[in-house]
């Protein structure tokens, strides 16, 4: 089947596979796809703080569509087929690790808090870090030994998790300081992806800055959802300033905030 194919998918009524937080999963138009369709909603603290912020998944959409085109034309693989409105991307279906994959190159966040190092710091090296994704335990850091012993991914998919996540981060790295912009950290989920007998594992989820720290290289302004975790404001804004900068967005381009109705 030729899932690059351009078709029409009526927005008709749909099987709701998943729901999350900022995104929801539908039944795909073909075998082995999903529809992912991005809310605007923002959260942090595990949902403890919520907003409604309009246009946010428009922007997260079109952001992520082009960083996973990219890693698709490097080699790096991932679910993303193609993105098939405003609001929504046709994916290649995944058994997700229950892990969130964190790699860090400056401390920020919880690594400042926790280990009292300045936030700002350049790291000596690039740190990835383990989280067992689970809501009501405030997705705890995990070791290997407990990824390993909990069965949730075995030693060799470990390797391949950290061997993307670093693929990951040095593409990404340097296509922000292209434009002006320092990666901080970033977060990216990975799958499953089975294609008969074989499986290999694919990034998975989103990236967009909702998944990763971002710095304006001159004046260190936040340009990612530590906006709203911290009430700052400016979050459209900012997240309007990266897609321009990525040239995903013109200059005098207004976000379009409507979209596709869903029926539910």
């Amino acid at each position: 089947m030729d899932f690059l194919k351009p078709r029409l998918i009526p927005m008709t009524r749909r099987r709701k596979i998943y729901e999350g937080k900022a995104k929801t999963l539908y039944e795909g138009p073909e075998p082995g796809t999903l529809i992912q369709f991005f809310k605007d909603d923002a959260t942090a603290f595990n949902a403890k703080k919520h907003e409604i912020i309009d246009g946010k998944g428009v922007l997260n959409n079109r952001i992520s569509e082009y960083i996973f085109n990219n890693l698709n034309a490097i080699g790096v693989p991932t679910h993303f087929i193609r993105r098939l409105n405003m609001r929504e991307q046709l994916i290649r279906e995944v058994e997700i690790i229950p892990l969130e994959v964190v790699v860090r190159n400056v401390a920020a966040g919880s690594l400042s808090t926790k280990l009292g190092i300045e936030e700002g710091t350049q790291l000596p090296r690039s740190i990835i870090e383990f989280y067992y994704k689970k809501d009501e335990l405030n997705d705890p850091m995990v070791s290997e030994e407990h990824i390993t012993a909990f069965g949730w991914a075995t030693p060799q998919e470990i390797d391949d998790i950290m061997a993307l996540a670093i693929r990951v981060n040095d593409f990404l790295s340097g296509l922000f300081l292209g434009v002006g912009i320092r990666l901080i950290d970033f977060k990216i989920e990975c799958g499953r992806l089975w294609e008969g007998d074989m499986m290999r594992i694919v990034v998975a989820d989103e990236i967009s800055p909702d998944s990763c720290r971002l710095w304006d290289v001159k004046s260190n302004d936040k340009m990612d959802k530590d906006r709203f975790r911290k009430d700052m404001g400016g979050l459209v804004e900012a997240y309007t300033e990266v897609a321009r900068r990525l040239g995903i967005m013109k200059d005098d381009e207004p976000v379009r905030t409507s979209g596709p109705k869903l029926v539910q």
